[in-house]
């Protein structure tokens, strides 16, 4: 994480979500309809409001930003008012990973169970959760 300067205001914390990852957490069906899962993912999240216990955050609660990554099927999932949505333009994990880099003064943290890419976003520089963390979470 970068230094911040004395009487900066800390930035936003960024979360980022593995879209192909959260949504195969749960066996509802999604792989039949890849994108509709996708959208209802990004519509939950945009209800998800301020969070306890995001990492690096520091104490009680915080509004995220929040980044929505799509591949494959998901893509053309728009964003709406609270959710950026990035569409990969190869794998996921490679936008992921790129995306986990903080910016000076800001906390990026990674929801992903992929172990692999736990290792590169944390080797970027952000806190990891899984989506069991994410889920709990959701309305």
């Amino acid at each position: 994480m970068t230094e911040q300067h004395p009487g900066e205001a800390p930035r936003r914390p960024v979360l980022i979500v593995d879209g192909a990852n959260v949504v195969g957490a749960t066996p509802d069906g999604w792989w039949r309809d890849r994108a509709g899962a996708a959208t209802r993912l990004r519509d939950r999240l945009a209800r998800l409001g301020a969070v306890e216990g995001l990492p690096g955050a520091g104490s009680g609660t915080v509004q995220p930003e929040v980044i929505l990554v799509t591949e494959g099927a998901a893509r053309g999932v728009p964003g709406v008012p609270g959710v950026r949505v990035v569409e990969a333009p190869g794998s996921g994990d490679d936008t992921i990973a790129r995306l986990a880099a903080p910016e000076a003064g800001e906390q990026r943290t990674v929801v992903t169970a992929d172990r692999g890419l736990r290792r590169r976003a944390e080797a970027a520089g952000a806190s990891v959760v899984g989506p069991t963390w994410l889920l709990d979470r959701l309305p």
